[in-house]
């Protein structure tokens, strides 16, 4: 009998590959999907290369989406630094409408494979400041996948309710190699370590007693 399809999407992070490694782990024949957005942390998107690889992506697919055109983020904004503090209000970090963009793309993807689901690694840490990681915003979203298409498409969000200290105790239970992924969002040769989300990567580790893989300045 052949595998379901899934597409899964994949940032290059911690979250996203151990999400990957469980649809896999599920049985699920596994499609991945980047975003070359414009972004100024480009070391990304070669994570995203080597987790899929690693974990044994089907096909692994990159789309060309340049949201700098818009603004609105320091990740896609020179002009805007990526704070080193934690800051009020929603992150300068965020976005604007990133996870909306890349899910209804997920969904074409999805409709052209005769894929049944999309497996996305938003988690409580996102949501506490992102406004698109939200659960209303994912079950909002999963509705909208539902009905788009005949054939319905179903979200999976596994960590949706979770920190990245459960990602991670996850992942090492499964043995992820986690020197292949990158988290920092400052476009530089090594991780900045002071970034929010080198920061919560950092004491991820540190809980669980393991030392973080990847290289800091």
């Amino acid at each position: 009998m052949p595998k379901k399809k899934a597409v899964i999407l994949v940032s290059g992070g911690l979250d996203s590959a151990t999400v990957l490694a469980i649809a896999r782990d599920a049985g699920y024949e596994c499609y991945t999907l980047s975003f070359d957005y414009g972004q100024r942390h480009r070391s990304e998107l070669a994570a995203s290369d080597r987790v899929s690889d690693a974990l044994g992506a089907k096909v692994h697919k990159t789309v060309i989406l340049d949201l700098r055109t818009i603004g609105g983020s320091a990740l896609t904004d020179a002009g805007i630094d990526v704070p080193e503090e934690q800051t009020e209000g929603i992150p300068v970090t965020y976005v604007p409408a990133r996870n909306t963009v890349f899910l209804s793309i997920a969904l074409g993807w999805a409709e052209v494979l005769c894929a049944s689901d999309i497996w996305i690694g938003v988690n409580a840490v996102d949501y506490s400041g992102y406004p698109d990681c939200r659960p209303e915003f994912v079950k909002q979203m999963d509705d909208v996948c539902r009905i788009a298409n005949y054939d319905a498409v179903e979200i999976f969000s596994p960590y949706l309710n979770n920190t990245k200290i459960d990602i991670l105790t996850d992942g090492l239970k499964m043995g992820l190699d986690y020197s292949q992924t990158w988290t920092c969002y400052n476009g530089r040769d090594k991780a900045c370590g002071k970034c929010g989300a080198c920061q919560e990567r950092l004491e991820a580790f540190a809980l669980n007693n393991v030392t973080d893989p990847i290289e800091y300045e």
